[in-house]
């Protein structure tokens, strides 16, 4: 069975930090692009970040650049979210999903999403 399963979420005051794993079982995550998106209530789930399969690039929302990073362990099955310097605006439930094609800010391309990590930035 296909699945990936997030972890690393909860609650932090604002310019705190939190550190998001996406763990993947059933296939090898070496040749997927993974990205991770989140949801806010009553708005749309948005792209925050992506790293591609082939050479490790990475990508970032406008919004997150310079206080996320991505990376990945590939000997772990596992990638990570490494969140910085976090505001109440990124509060939201953190989905990771996996794509056989390119990074992409959007939800379709993903063929294979988590159950979500619910992250609160609130003092």
């Amino acid at each position: 069975q296909l699945q990936l399963v997030e972890s690393g979420g909860g609650l932090v005051q604002p310019g705190g930090s939190l550190r998001l794993s996406c763990a993947a079982s059933g296939f090898t995550l070496d040749y997927y692009a993974i990205g991770w998106f989140r949801q806010a209530p009553g708005k749309e789930r948005e792209g925050v970040s992506c790293i591609s399969s082939s050479d490790g690039s990475t990508y970032y929302a406008d919004s997150v650049k310079g206080r996320f990073t991505i990376s990945r362990d590939n000997a772990k099955n596992t990638v990570y979210l490494q969140m910085n310097s976090l505001k109440p605006d990124d509060t939201g439930v953190y989905y990771c999903a996996a794509t056989y094609h390119y990074c992409s800010a959007y939800v379709s391309p993903y063929d294979y999403w988590g159950q979500g990590t619910q992250v609160t930035v609130s003092s």
